[in-house]
């Protein structure tokens, strides 16, 4: 089984099923290929039809987009239980899942994925914190709701911590003020091994993609390697 992946200091796309398949310790050979370089589509074009980030190759079986990845993994390897078992806060889970994958445009466009940088107030505005506000909801619920079977959104891990695990991220990168219940399920979901070994094979790249840096326009690294879409 492969992943193909984008920068992990930026792909929060690649970043969903990377961490669903370490935390359910399914064995894969992860592919990287980076974002913005002139050799990007022809690279992804090996791999994905759509030639986006990220791609799931399973023998024969080609699959793309982050939730149908994990739709595919959750039927492929049923014993993992990454859909949580009850009906009905499986149906919550599929729910919360497409309301991140689909919704928090203002999250996404202001506050993008950059897991070494150290912004606190960039991006901010009400839009902003509406969705912000949205999202620590969510978690306090689920927590409120499921905290007595474990320390994950629905007890035990799911796709569903996989998919807000990208804006654990972003929060901590902006310094984002969240509720007490809220800020402690983002500090739990950062101390994973598995998001900590993101964040440090993170911290090894080099590739500065201008374009993906509304609040930087230097590289913080003497090495870094400067890419223009």
């Amino acid at each position: 089984m492969k992943l193909v992946i984008g920068n992990k200091n930026y792909s929060s796309w690649s970043l969903r099923p990377w961490l669903l398949l370490r935390q359910a310790g399914i064995a894969f050979e992860e592919i990287p290929v980076r974002l913005g370089t002139p050799g990007f589509a022809a690279q992804i074009a090996q791999y994905s039809p759509a030639g986006k980030v990220p791609t799931l190759v399973d023998g024969d079986i080609t699959v793309w987009d982050s939730l149908s990845i994990s739709e595919y993994l959750a039927e492929r390897f049923p014993e993992k239980a990454l859909w949580p078992a009850d009906p009905a806060a499986r149906a919550l889970a599929r729910s919360v899942c497409a309301e991140m994958h689909s919704g928090f445009a203002n999250v996404r466009n202001q506050l993008p994925m950059n897991v070494t940088a150290v912004l606190p107030g960039c991006g901010w505005n009400v839009a902003v914190q509406r969705e912000v506000e949205r999202i620590a909801a969510i978690w306090t619920d689920l927590r409120t709701r499921f905290g007595a079977e474990g320390p994950f959104l629905f007890g035990t891990f799911t796709v569903a911590d996989a998919f807000y695990a990208p804006v654990v991220s972003r929060f901590a990168t902006y310094g984002i003020h969240l509720p007490d219940a809220a800020k402690q399920y983002a500090d739990f979901i950062l101390a994973l091994p598995a998001m900590q070994e993101w964040i440090a094979a993170a911290r090894e790249e080099r590739d500065f993609l201008a374009d993906d840096e509304p609040y930087r326009t230097v590289p913080d690294h003497p090495d870094a390697i400067i890419i223009h879409h």
